[in-house]
This record gives structure tokens, C-alpha cells and sequence, in this order.
């Protein structure tokens, strides 16, 4: 069975380095309105993404610059200002979607990997063709592919690497291919300031012109999500896919989302792909852990299933929902906490630490750290902060930072079930 690599998002550095920790084999990133998420690019400063491919290399992991907006004409030079840039920095891959672009990057850097974004919507093994004579190492297949036409296309094309979303947001539209936003706001969805329209609820109206009747249609007096997706889970099927032979990354979506999302996510898939190939794989598992994620529901979109047979594919009552699990603090530096939530003393804490980390049970007297149901729990005796003021409990508004009562691996969580 081959080994797919893991592909997380980095929306911002301090993203980055929690993807990298809890286990993800490459990051993807964008850096300026070059890509289809201006959010997270505005995070990065020129200096701080050098900082992420530095540290990206330093663990011996991949780095992909996603430079896949749509240029006008206006825009040619400074993408190809960009890419310069790029190419010294030296990441491992450019994410494009343009054929102009892929020109560019050839012509600019041509030993830097091009890697097809997925808004170029291939579904089969001639177009697949096509990009891979133009210099594309790497594809990513539009979302509405079966695993079927991508097994076709790696027998096909098999010096082609192929990548598909395993994990994230679906868009209403065909692969991203949105107006609804442009239309709506001004905001160009294949420029990278998507407005999620779709996430709106909206009244429906019908209207008979010759009597001039007019009837709203709606669920209930809020109005529906009527095109309102939800969120894409194949963690069940990691083991299936890897067994096909014809993936070579599975990519987790969400550069805008949330550092617990970053970490938890890479998580539950770092845990399945390395189950599947130990013979331990258990899906009940990594759902339960990616469960514990904000999500719009979850459907396992059309890898596995054909598109006219999808029935749980959208979300009609809420644009959010909450996951089973409220975070509460995260740890940069293992020894003081940010509070997210609110933390009291006396309650215990579950910790969320990265891949592999150690950690030591201890009693003090600032808290206890003790194992239970295979899981580590802390508990706060005392709550005080860096310059010794003690509270009671701490809210998230509260900017002071919680000490923690011995040094746990950075980027741990601590989490507690919503009841």
C-alpha cells in the first residue's frame, strides 16, 4: 500500500508550525493577492512566509506557494514579480491554475515543481495529459471526481502525481467556479475574495406575472441555506483510498480556518493514513476527533459516491454548527497559556498535544496532570498569570496568560466536551 503524503493548510506562520508538528508532510500557503484566499495571504508578510519555508525545511517537509488566482492582463507583471520572488525563497511547488501562469513559471523558475490547482477542474486522463506535457508535475482533481476516473487517469498518465481533497469546505459551485459573490458584493470568487454567499439564508420568492400573485417560499420564518454545502469528510475512506494506488497527497482545506482546526484535523488524518498501513485502521476513531470540530455537517462528497446519488450533501438549517468539544486554551510556548474560552479551577482539561509528544503526570501547586481513558487531563489548582495575579476563572477576553504547572510541547490544546 503506498504512503500518500499529508497536505495541510497554513493560513499564517504560527498555523504553519502547528500543521507541521501534529504531523502533516507539506504545507500549503500564498502570500499577496496572488491566490483564491486573499484572507489568509494578508496574514503573511513577505518576511514571515521566508520564515515558514525556512521552518518548513528545517523539519524536512514541503512547501507549496499557491498562486492560482485568474490574472487580468494588468496583473501579468506582478505575478511574474511574484513567482521571482518565490523562486528565491525556494519552495517545493507553485499551486496554479492559469496556463498563462504555468507558462510564466516555467520560463521564470523551471526546476520548481508546478502543481495543477484544482480550479482548473481536471476530471480525466486527457486533460490530465494535456497539463502533464505542459510541465505539470502534480495534478489536483476537481471535488466532484469518482475515485474510479482517478485510478483511470493515474494508469493513464502514471508519471503524474495526483492530489485530492480529503478534508474541508465544499463550494456550492462546480470546483470554485462561483459568480454569486461577484454578483453580489463585487467580490470575484477566482480572485480570492470570495464573500461565501452561499452560506447566506435566503427567502424565496414565486411570482405569476398575469395575476401578479407572489408567494414566499420557506422552511421557516428565517428563510433556508439553499445552497448551503456542507463540509467534505472522507476519513472513513482513507484506507480504500490508499488502497487504490492512485493518490499521492490527500489535501486538507482551510487557510482561514481556525489554529485548533490546523491541528486537529492534520491529526485525525495523520492518525488514519499511519492505521491503514499498520493494519489498525479504525474510522469510528477519526471521526470522533474531527467531530470535535465547528463543521457545516459533514458528507463524503462524490470520491466514493456517484453525484445523483448524494442525498446529505447540504446543510438547509445552519450556515454552523458546533463540534462536540470546546477549546479552551492553546500553549505556543509549552509553558503559559491563551485563553480561548473560559478555564476554571477544579475542572479537568483534556490535552490535545502534538504528534508523538511526551508528557509527564505531575501534581503542584498549580494544578494536576494525570492520564485517564487512554487520554492526559490537566486540572488548575491555581489560576495565575505571567506577573502572579490569580483569578478565579479566566475568560477569553482576558489577554493574561494562564502559567501551565509543568512545560507541555508546544501547540497543546486543551479542550473540554460541551455538555
Amino acid at each position: 500500500m503506498k504512503k500518500p503524503e499529508l497536505l495541510s493548510p497554513a493560513g499564517n506562520l504560527e498555523k504553519l508550525k502547528i500543521a507541521l508538528s501534529y504531523g502533516a508532510d507539506a504545507v500549503y500557503a500564498s502570500v499577496g493577492a496572488f491566490s483564491l484566499r486573499q484572507r489568509s495571504a494578508k496574514e503573511f508578510s513577505k518576511e514571515s512566509f521566508k520564515e515558514g519555508v525556512e521552518f518548513t525545511h528545517k523539519m524536512g517537509k514541503k512547501f507549496y506557494a499557491t498562486i492560482n488566482g485568474f490574472p487580468f492582463n494588468a496583473q501579468l507583471d506582478k505575478f511574474k514579480t511574484h513567482i521571482e520572488f518565490l523562486k528565491d525563497l525556494g519552495v517545493d511547488a507553485f499551486i496554479i491554475a492559469s496556463p498563462s501562469i504555468i507558462s510564466l513559471a516555467k520560463k521564470i523558475s523551471p526546476d520548481t515543481e508546478i502543481h495543477l490547482s484544482t480550479q482548473a477542474n481536471v476530471m480525466n486522463y486527457m486533460d490530465a495529459q494535456i497539463y502533464y506535457d505542459m510541465g505539470v508535475k502534480r495534478v489536483v482533481v476537481a471535488r466532484e471526481i469518482g475515485l474510479k476516473d482517478v485510478i483511470a487517469i493515474k494508469e493513464k498518465v502514471p508519471n503524474l502525481d495526483i492530489e485530492i481533497f480529503i478534508h474541508g469546505s465544499m463550494c456550492f459551485a462546480y470546483s470554485g467556479r462561483c459568480l454569486i459573490s461577484a454578483l453580489q458584493s463585487g467580490r470575484f470568487s477566482n480572485r480570492g475574495s470570495c464573500a461565501n454567499d452561499c452560506r447566506f439564508n435566503y427567502e424565496i420568492y414565486a411570482k405569476n406575472d398575469e395575476s401578479g400573485a407572489l408567494f414566499k417560499l420557506n422552511e421557516d420564518e428565517n428563510g433556508t441555506y439553499i445552497m448551503n454545502s456542507k463540509d467534505l469528510n472522507l476519513s472513513s475512506y482513507v484506507e480504500k483510498i490508499m488502497q487504490s494506488g492512485a493518490v499521492d497527497s490527500f489535501k486538507i482545506e482551510g487557510r482561514t480556518k481556525s489554529q485548533y482546526y490546523a491541528a486537529c484535523s492534520t491529526n485525525a488524518y495523520r492518525m488514519a493514513i499511519d492505521d491503514a498501513l499498520s493494519g489498525k485502521f479504525n474510522a469510528e476513531i477519526y471521526q470522533k476527533e474531527l467531530h470535535t470540530l465547528k463543521n457545516r455537517g459533514f458528507t463524503d462528497g462524490y470520491l466514493v459516491s456517484r453525484p445523483f446519488e448524494r442525498k446529505d450533501t447540504q446543510n438547509f438549517n445552519s450556515t454552523l454548527e458546533e463540534g462536540t468539544h470546546q477549546v479552551c486554551a492553546i500553549t505556543l510556548d509549552g509553558e503559559f497559556f491563551d485563553v480561548k474560552f473560559k478555564i476554571s479551577k477544579n475542572t479537568p482539561y483534556e490535552i490535545l498535544a502534538p504528534k508523538d509528544s511526551k508528557i509527564e503526570t505531575i501534581e503542584n501547586e498549580i494544578g494536576k496532570i494525570y492520564e485517564k481513558y487512554g487520554k492526559f487531563w490537566l486540572e488548575f489548582k491555581v489560576l495565575k498569570a505571567k506577573n502572579n495575579k490569580e483569578f478565579d476563572e479566566i475568560h477569553s477576553g482576558n489577554l493574561n496568560q494562564i502559567i501551565s504547572p509543568i512545560k507541555l510541547p508546544n501547540f497543546s490544546f486543551l479542550r473540554k466536551e460541551i455538555e
